[in-house]
């Protein structure tokens, strides 16, 4: 009997590392020929699945698996697609096992953040039910930082380095220019319900390069007035204040104040435009010379700027998925773990999804200042060994070179049973 085929799928926002772990799951699969047979992708996620539209990884060079860990973005295509509950949405499930019948899948690999979480979750359970052999591993990403069990998240490391490398060099921009025109920079970053990533911002700023820093985090309610003298505090002693600024941002109401009105498929509210509000209200109320940047999709686009901890994370969080399906487990996540801070260290361990899926990792409370605007040194011990080394992708001709992979198609076997909504 031919060993049984693996899937896999790459869900939600991608990431500068993300393709890492790609080449993680399909490399450590290659070295297995004789227990796994072929990777097939899911083109566009778990879209692909549902709508047949798969993709042949074994078409693909060795050289080009290799190069997808200097690439970033997803190589396969990512999607915004939420599975419901499985009655609820009984019909797809039974779709995707019918797809993985048609082609032999016997490995399910979903590269995702919480949503994605749940859904390999959800589909080692109707696998279950329909009596259908399957070992669903969830590989883990997310610039947000926020699944549990995991000391950190694959994706995050490189948004924390350019976020915090893009602060220090606009800070150096501002002193320049504070005498006679602007003051004050503000940068929004991503983060909707945990301000990781606005954290991260903190480390622009350490003792040998002094910046006066404004944090503002989700966890931390906005208070306007008290934000205004933070800044103007900074200003008088300094001559200008950088402002880093979560995309989750609230009022005092709880209101998101960066929500756009419109939401994702995962039905989460359309973020984005805080920091021009923040920029605005500055120049309104200390009228004060402004400018602000959204960071948006460069911050997680950055594979210049990646973090080398974070480009090894990734790869090995693909690796390890594979290497957990050949050992028997299911429903499991690789997770990493930290054993030390200094030397920092990490290693992998099997966490289980029923545990992982739809909970959050929220900042912790000592992680920010007193003041509410700042970092601790409990934020700098966890975040500094994140954004550590350096790996650049190869350049030519002065700008990165990429790969883009052939994505072969696998001929259908099934009559058309899923229409994209």
């Amino acid at each position: 009997m031919s060993p049984r085929n693996a899937f896999y799928a790459q869900s939600g926002g991608v990431t500068a590392v993300i393709n890492a772990s790609a080449a993680g799951v399909i490399e450590t699969a290659r070295q297995h020929k004789t227990k796994i047979g072929r990777v097939i992708a899911g083109r566009n996620g778990i879209i692909g699945a549902l709508t047949e539209d798969l993709i042949d990884t074994s078409k693909e060079s060795a050289a080009a698996i290799a190069a997808l860990k200097e690439t970033p973005s997803g190589a396969f295509g990512s999607c915004r697609y939420k599975l419901k509950g499985l009655e609820e949405s009984r019909a797809e499930y039974e779709r995707l096992i019918e797809v993985f019948r048609a082609h032999n899948i016997g490995y399910f690999f979903y590269n995702g953040g919480n949503d994605s979480a749940d859904t390999c979750l959800k589909v080692s359970q109707i696998a279950e039910k329909m009596n259908y052999p399957l070992q669903a591993i969830h590989v883990p990403k997310t610039v947000d930082n926020d699944l549990i069990l995991t000391d950190n998240c694959p994706g995050f490391g490189s948004v924390a380095k350019y976020v915090a490398t893009s602060m220090r060099e606009a800070a150096f921009d501002v002193a320049s220019m504070a005498k006679t025109s602007t003051k004050v920079f503000v940068m929004e970053v991503m983060g909707r319900h945990a301000g990781w990533i606005t954290a991260a911002v903190g480390l622009a700023e350490d003792a040998a390069t002094p910046i006066p820093l404004v944090l503002l985090f989700p966890e931390v309610v906005f208070n306007e007035e008290k934000f205004l003298r933070a800044v103007k505090n900074k200003i008088d002693t300094f001559g200008y204040c950088c402002v880093g600024v979560s995309e989750g941002l609230k009022n005092a109401e709880g209101q998101l104040m960066g929500e756009a009105g419109t939401r994702d498929a995962f039905g989460h509210a359309q973020l984005g435009g805080i920091g021009p509000k923040i920029a605005q209200i500055i120049r309104e109320k200390l009228g004060y010379k402004y400018h602000w940047a959204v960071a948006d999709y460069l911050q997680r686009a950055a594979r210049h700027l990646a973090s080398k901890t974070d480009l090894e994370q990734a790869f090995a969080v693909g690796k390890f998925a594979v290497r957990f399906a050949l050992e028997g487990k299911n429903a499991m996540m690789p997770a990493i773990i930290r054993t030390s801070d200094r030397p920092y260290r990490w290693k992998i361990e099997a966490a289980p999804l029923a545990k992982v899926a739809n909970r959050e990792k929220m900042l912790p409370k000592n992680f920010i200042t007193k003041d509410g605007y700042g970092i601790t040194q409990h934020a700098r011990a966890y975040l500094s060994p994140l954004i550590k080394g350096e790996a650049p992708p190869p350049f030519k001709d002065g700008v990165p070179r990429y790969v883009r992979l052939k994505n072969t198609p696998v001929a259908k076997k099934l009559a058309e049973g899923f229409a994209q909504k």
